[in-house]
């Protein structure tokens, strides 16, 4: 297997193209990148940003260049020797008309050959939550009728652009006769013959017949476990891997399968031995992926979360909590605030699937003629409240039951459980844990597995909303840490941790993805590494958004349900300005306030949105969110100078130090184990915000201009920090070390190295080292108060008194700054103000 030494992400669609991408390949080659990481490219539906809502798995998509334009792109990466790494979508596809398959599906309901393609509960009809109010009162607005299909000409309910087919057998030989009905009576009786039923949109949550991924009702769960469906939905992408034009694989959502290990096992013997293959999965702390898993390793959230501990100051990050608690006269306490998210998911957005659980706990408990059936309120509490515990995204069980991690985790879960506030009924508890281990003999077996399989397949999602998309848009302290793949309770941070981190992903997973930036990230790299440095200076930040409240409580609304925007989303307001202000927005910028307005925005309703608190994406709270928007769009008017000013100056220190954290959080994720992987425009400044933010095709004409040919690297200019070509030059320079010395970053031993002297605490060292060669990396760390001119601390002098102690098997070497080309000689101890000279950081190889 050719494991890749870099990756570098590109998202098509919204203007990407294949011939578009075929033209960075020169790029890309320059850079130093091994291989090309493409977003899905099969046919999605009409106007799809992204790819993931599929419709063709056996098509290139047109819109983006079709086969042919696949077929250049493939050609150009050939030539310049890159290879390719796909993005596929085995969980789901698109709940849409424009699916063949679907379609076939709503037609002929379970007589269609693609019945069993979509994870569908046939005891019923198949629901369509696609309607704006029930199908009753829809019907009544004479909103629904009965028309030709304008692209097959067969009869279809109409409602308003969507035509759904009807079953032939309800129609044929009478086509003309049906297509005259208009009465709602009769339009109402052949809507009942159908094997589908139209609904409203906001039933979906509890009446849904069809998995769906996540809570999107326009993304049907895929039967991928059956090996038919397995076929069908991978023809293109086996064909694609084996005719060496793919050359890796990034399995998308592995865990909403109903049989990762074994997909993951049917996809390693279609794919071969030499296909590259990492999952997404989001690691709970302490987890780490299957060691039966025939994959490189996951793409790399649990990275982001790990460099937390470089960057983040532990003892200064609760005092930002604190601050904030204080501020806003809520101390949040996480935990409490973990448990209400979840039960709002459990109650409501996943109501559905937490009631066909219920079901089958239920028939399950009948069919095994206990004596004394449990009530169904306890079984109901106890089903509640171990999906409310769950502290990863899920367990592996399959028919022959839970494998030994699996069963831990179950264990840990239930005693949590067991021991908390909350504990329902034991014998519920008791029952679940047996329903869960596959401890369920006789006729009840067969309803075992499908009860443990769905459990396993609502707890990520459950997780999912709860924590990324509920609980990190309403607590605010530090946004920095609100990220995919972070843990949402508070934990300590500290190098050493990450230290031990880097070590066990060396020993796990050495081959995954190293991520900082993705298209689901919920900032960008250089805005999170900005915002890091608020856990350095607590109460400096906290008094300066006490004085920007006050400057800006004019626009504060006081509406009937409290004041918009209330302390909490204040404070978040101006912590997610602070992490997008751009590097180069110079007062007074008309034009770039007007751009960035936008961008904020747009951020600001999803945020608001996402919160679930005063308003949400089902019933939005107009007043309350053009409240906070107008105060949102106040805050970058030219008109509000004083605070735009006071703003600015204010975040000078904050942009320093957090590029500072950006050069670093690169230098390690390029030197540490893992593939790193580069998001699209990362290489340079990404300040972006969550999507569709941070989907924006980034101005790859201006990267291309800013790297030169030259092999000397940019000088340490604050312009050069501050524009992003010094990151980039840095990436570009490792990039091409790696390619050199790709068994060093690979399989090379991860060394930690003691740091000692006056800034002992402002470094973070390691070296990489094999037989062959070894690689000496030291970068800064928690350098706020180090760079404040403040503090009169002449430059030259910053690192004085600070050393970084080799141990014997690197000590008493001859070392080369691969940057400067400068040579040292430094026994058993690196001088840190003397590596600093020419760059705040040094990479030193043998």
């Amino acid at each position: 297997m050719k494991i890749p030494t870099s990756t570098y992400r590109i998202q098509f669609r919204n203007g990407m193209t294949f011939d578009r991408a075929a033209g960075l390949v020169p790029y890309m080659k320059r850079l130093g990148i091994s291989h090309f990481y493409a977003s899905p490219i099969f046919t999605a539906t009409a106007g799809s940003t992204h790819g993931y809502d599929v419709t063709d798995a056996n098509e290139i998509d047109p819109t983006i260049g079709g086969r042919e334009g696949f077929e250049r792109l493939s050609s150009a990466l050939k030539e310049h020797g890159l290879g390719l790494i796909l993005d596929i979508v085995p969980n789901h596809m698109a709940a849409s008309l424009e699916n063949a398959w679907w379609r076939d599906v709503v037609e002929n309901g379970k007589e269609s050959r693609y019945a069993r393609h979509f994870d569908i509960d046939w005891n019923r009809r198949l629901t369509l939550p696609f309607l704006g109010d029930s199908f009753e009162t829809v019907l009544e607005a004479g909103d629904i009728s009965v028309k030709a299909d304008p692209r097959t000409g067969k009869p279809a309910l109409a409602y308003f652009e969507s035509f759904y087919p009807l079953n032939p057998q309800t129609y044929t030989g009478r086509e003309a006769e049906v297509l005259k009905i208009s009465g709602k009576n009769d339009i109402a009786s052949l809507h009942d013959q159908q094997s589908y039923r139209l609904m409203s949109w906001r039933d979906a949550p509890r009446e849904l017949s069809y998995r769906r991924f996540f809570e999107i009702t326009g993304l049907a769960g895929v039967r991928v476990e059956d090996g038919p469906v397995f076929d069908d939905t991978h023809r293109l992408i086996l064909e694609l891997v084996r005719s060496g034009k793919v050359d890796g694989l990034r399995v998308d959502h592995v865990d909403g399968l109903a049989d990762p290990k074994s997909y993951l096992e049917r996809l390693r013997q279609e794919a071969g031995p030499d296909c590259y293959i990492t999952v997404e999965k989001i690691l709970g702390e302490g987890e780490q992926i299957p060691a039966d898993w025939p994959i490189s390793g996951t793409t790399g959230y649990e990275f982001i979360s790990a460099l937390s501990d470089v960057l983040v100051d532990s003892d200064g990050i609760e005092r930002l909590r604190s601050a904030y608690g204080e501020m806003t006269g809520n101390p949040a306490d996480m935990a409490a605030e973990l448990r209400k998210a979840k039960l709002l998911m459990a109650d409501n957005n996943f109501a559905g699937e937490v009631s066909t659980l219920l079901k089958l706990a239920l028939q399950i408990q009948e069919a095994e003629g206990k004596a004394a059936p449990l009530a169904e309120e306890k079984i109901k509490a106890a089903l509640r409240e171990l999906l409310v515990a769950f502290p990863v995204y899920r367990t592996y069980g399959t028919a022959n039951g839970l494998p030994p991690e699996s069963r831990q985790t179950l264990e840990k879960v239930v005693d949590t459980v067991r021991r908390g506030p909350n504990a329902p009924d034991e014998q519920a508890l008791a029952y679940f844990e047996r329903l869960l281990k596959g401890d369920v003999a006789g006729a009840a077996a067969a309803d075992s597995t499908t009860f443990r399989i769905r459990f396993q397949q609502l707890t990520g999602p459950l997780m999912a909303k709860s924590v990324e998309d509920t609980l990190f848009f309403r607590q605010h302290a530090a946004l920095a840490l609100n990220e995919v793949g972070s843990e949402p309770l508070p934990r300590v941070h500290s190098l050493e941790r990450f230290h031990a981190e880097m070590q066990t992903r060396l020993e796990r997973q050495p081959d995954a993805l190293s991520g900082t930036s993705t298209h689901d990230t919920k900032r960008g790299e250089d805005a999170r590494a900005r915002l890091y440095v608020l856990s350095e200076a607590p109460d400096l930040w906290a008094e300066s958004v006490s004085r920007w409240r006050e400057m800006n409580g004019s626009a504060r609304q006081d509406l009937a349900d409290g004041p918009a925007p209330e302390p909490e989303v204040e404070w978040m307001l101006y912590q997610a300005l602070a992490g997008v202000w751009p590097t180069d927005l110079s007062l007074p910028d008309t034009a770039g306030l007007k751009a960035l307005e936008e961008r904020f925005v747009a951020y600001v309703e999803k945020a608001l949105r996402e919160a679930k608190l005063r308003t949400n994406w089902n019933g939005p709270n107009e007043a309350y969110e053009q409240a906070v928007i107008s105060y949102a769009r106040n805050l970058l008017s030219p008109q509000n100078s004083d605070f735009l000013e006071d703003f600015s100056h204010a975040l000078r220190p904050f942009v320093r130090s957090g590029l500072v954290n950006s050069l670093s959080q690169s230098i390690i994720k390029l030197t540490a184990p893992g593939v790193p992987d580069i998001y699209q425009g990362s290489e340079g400044l990404d300040l972006s915000l969550v999507d569709p933010d941070n989907r924006r095709e980034p101005d790859f004409a201006m990267l291309q201009q800013q790297l030169t040919e030259k092999e000397k690297l940019a000088s340490a200019e604050e312009e050069e920090w501050q524009s992003g070509r010094l990151k980039q030059h840095v990436i570009a320079t490792l990039l091409r070390l790696r390619q050199e010395l790709p068994s060093l970053f690979r399989k090379g031993e991860y060394i930690p190295l003691e740091v000692v002297g006056k800034r002992a605490g402002n470094i973070a060292a390691f070296a990489r080292a094999d037989a062959e060669d070894a690689l000496v990396v030291i970068v800064p760390r928690l350098v706020f108060n180090a760079l404040n001119p403040a503090l009169d601390v002449d430059p030259e002098n910053r690192w004085a008194e600070t050393e970084v102690v080799l141990p014997a098997r690197l000590a008493d070497h001859r070392y080369s700054d691969i940057c400067t080309g400068t040579t040292i000689d430094p026994k058993d101890r690196i001088a840190v103000n003397w590596v600093f000279a020419d760059h705040p950081f040094a990479l030193l190889r043998t």
